[in-house]
């Protein structure tokens, strides 16, 4: 008996080994490569979106590439849909998604988050001319365009839209336009940003949720010094006064609270 309790402290002592050496593996491996790799959308104005000369810009590609250098690496952005992007942590395609990814206990118990970078709320937008939908009830039996297994499409179906899919925000807003979609539940920055470059659009707000959606770093469980090491990077970003900065030039005021 004293022998197989030696046998079973000695073989907890080694998993324990085990679990040390590759704690901060992840972090290690980023630093040696020296590239960070981030998943985005690139179709996410104003978070993660291509500009006129085809550069990826946004409030959150800006925050990936001071996490980034505060890491003493650069940041190297892979693209792809949001209905996929998720799943590329788990392929190791990247080190972690930055895009609007809201923190929820389902995510929670499948991945790590960093510290809450940003808050927005859920806003409805529909047709300047449409004045049958007021609320969230009113989606009941109408057409709302969504990305599909987003938060924001979570809502919609709750409240009895028929789904239409799309790959982001400007596509959802551009079926509003055209009439192909009733309405689109999105973020409130996105279309504030929106309304900024095209104050002609004919679509409009016409509800919103009272309560805030948090969003963060996502990344692969089991990394706590890479969490670590990105919620100082992101308490540097708000102490300097960069974050201020970047969400200034995107939204236009300090989105930091």
């Amino acid at each position: 008996m004293k022998w197989f309790k030696s046998l079973a402290v000695a073989a907890t002592i080694q998993l324990a080994a085990v679990a040390a050496g590759h704690a901060g593996e992840n972090l290690n491996e980023i630093k040696a490569a020296g590239v960070f790799k981030i998943g985005t959308e690139g179709t996410y104005a104003p978070f993660t979106y291509h500009d006129a000369s085809g550069a990826l810009v946004g409030f959150d590609v800006e925050i990936g590439k001071e996490i980034a250098k505060r890491l003493g690496v650069k940041a190297e952005f892979l693209e792809g849909k949001w209905d996929g992007l998720i799943a590329g942590i788990d392929a190791k395609r990247y080190d972690a998604v930055i895009n609007q990814v809201g923190i929820t206990e389902a995510r929670k118990a499948k991945y790590d988050f960093s510290d809450p970078y940003i808050a927005s709320k859920a806003v409805l937008i529909v047709s300047g001319k449409n004045e049958d939908i007021k609320g969230f009830a009113d989606l009941k039996g109408k057409k709302s365009a969504q990305s599909l297994t987003s938060n924001f499409g979570k809502i919609a179906e709750a409240n009895g839209a028929e789904l239409v899919g799309t790959d982001g925000f400007d596509q959802s807003i551009q079926l509003v336009l055209n009439g192909r979609a009733d309405a689109t539940i999105n973020d409130s920055l996105s279309f504030l940003d929106f309304k900024k470059h095209k104050p002609d659009a004919d679509v409009k707000i016409v509800a919103e949720e009272a309560k805030a959606d948090f969003s963060g770093v996502i990344v692969r469980k089991g990394e706590p010094e890479l969490v670590e090491a990105i919620n100082k990077a992101l308490a540097e970003i708000k102490a300097d006064g960069t974050y201020k900065k970047i969400s200034e030039t995107y939204f236009g005021a300090d989105v930091s609270q």
